[in-house]
C-alpha cells in the first residue's frame, strides 16, 4: 500500500469536492433560514424549562440543570427559535432524562450551540417538519433524536463529540434526515438509522467512529467527503425479522483514508449504487453482499483490497445482478474487482491495472465488452475477456 501517495490524491479530491457554502447558495430552500420574523420582545427573559409558543431569540446563554425535563420546549406551530449565537448547555451530572430542546410542532431552531445533554434536540409526536440551521451540537449523548415521523432538514450545522449524531427511537418513529452543507466529526456514530432515510449533500464526515449504521431505511451521499473515519458504515441483513437496509447510494463522493469501509465484514443492503465516486487509500477493500448493483464511473485506488460483490445472505440465495461499468481499479491489494460464482452482473468497459491479485475475477459474470486489464499480480481477467489496452 502506498498510503502517502493516497493521502495526496485524497487531499486533492477533497479540495475539488468541498465547496460547501457555494453549493448551498443555489438551494431553493435557503431563503427560509434567515427569514425576518417578529421575535418575542421578552426573549431576553427566557429561562430554563420555559415553553415557547412565539418566535423567540435568546439574548444570553442558558445553563440548565440536568434534573429538569428539558431546557426549552417549542410548542407553537411555525415557531422560529433563534439562539442568537448563544449556548444552551447542561449543568451537573448527565442523567438519561436530560433534554436540551424538545420540539412538539413544525418549527426551526437556528444560530447557536446545544451542548452536553443526553439528547440535544428531540422531535416529539406531531412534529412533521423541523429545520436545524447553523447549530453546533456538541458533546451530547444523542445530538438529534426523531421520536415521530419528522422530516428533518439540517443545514450548515457542526455535529461533534456526540455518542450518536442522528437517530430515531427504535420501532417507534420513522421519517427522514436531509443533511446539507454540514460537518460531522469525532462522533462515535454519525448516523444510526431505524426506519429512517438519510440524504446527505455537500457535507463532510471525518474522524468519526463510523459514518452510518443502516438497520432499516436507506442512505444516500451526494458530493460529500467521508474521510479518516474508523469505519464508513454498516448494514446487516435481518434473516429472521422485518428489518433491512434498502439501498446504499454514493454519488460524486470521496471515500478516503478510512481505517475500514464496513463496521463488520461487509455491507448487506438490498441494493448498492455508486456513481462517479472515489474510493482511495482505505484500510480495507469494499465487500458488499447484495441483490442488485449499479456501479458506474468510479475509481478504486490504493486500497487494502478492491471491490468484492457477492449475493446477499438469504434462506434461498439467488445470484447478484446489475451493472458494473466504466470503473477503474488501480493499485489495490488483492483483486481489483472480485465477483465470485454464482453471481452474474454485467461488466462493461472497466479498467484494472497494477492490482496485486487478479485485475478482474468474475467467473460467472456477463461480459459486456470493452474491459481492460494489465500488470496485475495474479493475472488479468478470469471469466471475461480483457484487452491489455
Amino acid at each position: 500500500m502506498q498510503q502517502t501517495r493516497g493521502v495526496v490524491v485524497a487531499v486533492t479530491l477533497v479540495t475539488l469536492l468541498t465547496g460547501v457554502p457555494t453549493a448551498l447558495a443555489s438551494d431553493p430552500v435557503r431563503s427560509a433560514v434567515d427569514a425576518q420574523v417578529a421575535f418575542n420582545p421578552g426573549g431576553g427573559d427566557v429561562h430554563c424549562g420555559d415553553t415557547l409558543t412565539q418566535h423567540t431569540k435568546l439574548t444570553h446563554d442558558l445553563d440548565c440543570p440536568a434534573t429538569a425535563p428539558f431546557a426549552l420546549r417549542v410548542a407553537g406551530d411555525g415557531i422560529v427559535l433563534d439562539l442568537g449565537g448563544h449556548t444552551v448547555r447542561r449543568t451537573g451530572p448527565e442523567p438519561l432524562s436530560s433534554r436540551g430542546i424538545l420540539v412538539e410542532a413544525n418549527s426551526m431552531v437556528r444560530n447557536g450551540t446545544v451542548r452536553g445533554f443526553f439528547i440535544g434536540i428531540v422531535s416529539q409526536p406531531g412534529t412533521g417538519q423541523l429545520r436545524l440551521h447553523k447549530l453546533a451540537l456538541l458533546g451530547n449523548g444523542f445530538a438529534v433524536v426523531n421520536r415521530s415521523s419528522t422530516r428533518f432538514l439540517i443545514t450548515e450545522c457542526f455535529v461533534s463529540g456526540n455518542g450518536t449524531g442522528l437517530t430515531g427511537e427504535v420501532e417507534m418513529s420513522s421519517g427522514s434526515f436531509d443533511v446539507r452543507a454540514s460537518v460531522f466529526t469525532h462522533n462515535e456514530h454519525a448516523a444510526f438509522l431505524y426506519y429512517h432515510s438519510l440524504d446527505v449533500l455537500d457535507s463532510i464526515f471525518t474522524s468519526n467512529g463510523d459514518v452510518f449504521n443502516c438497520v432499516d431505511g436507506n442512505v444516500r451521499f451526494r458530493s460529500s467527503t467521508l474521510a479518516w473515519n474508523t469505519a464508513v458504515g454498516g448494514s446487516q441483513a435481518d434473516l429472521v425479522g422485518p428489518l433491512f437496509c434498502s439501498e446504499l447510494r454514493f454519488e460524486n463522493t470521496l471515500i478516503a483514508n478510512n481505517a475500514a469501509l464496513a463496521t463488520t465484514l461487509e455491507w448487506q443492503p438490498l441494493k448498492l449504487s455508486m456513481i462517479n465516486s472515489w474510493v482511495v487509500s482505505n484500510g480495507t477493500g469494499l465487500q458488499a453482499a447484495i441483490e442488485t448493483v449499479y456501479i458506474d464511473g468510479n475509481t478504486f485506488f490504493d486500497n487494502a483490497g478492491g471491490l468484492t460483490l457477492s449475493d446477499r445472505p438469504a434462506y434461498v440465495p439467488y445470484p447478484l445482478i446489475g451493472i458494473v461499468r466504466g470503473n477503474q481499479f488501480l493499485s489495490n491489494d488483492g483483486d481489483g474487482l472480485r465477483v465470485p460464482e454464482p453471481n452474474t452482473p454485467t461488466l462493461i468497459r472497466n479498467v484494472a491495472l497494477h492490482n496485486t491479485g487478479f485485475g478482474i475475477y468474475a467467473p460467472a459474470a456477463f461480459d459486456g465488452g470493452g474491459n481492460v486489464a494489465r500488470d496485475n499480480g495474479a493475472g488479468n481477467c478470469v471469466g471475461i475477456h480483457c484487452a491489455p489496452y
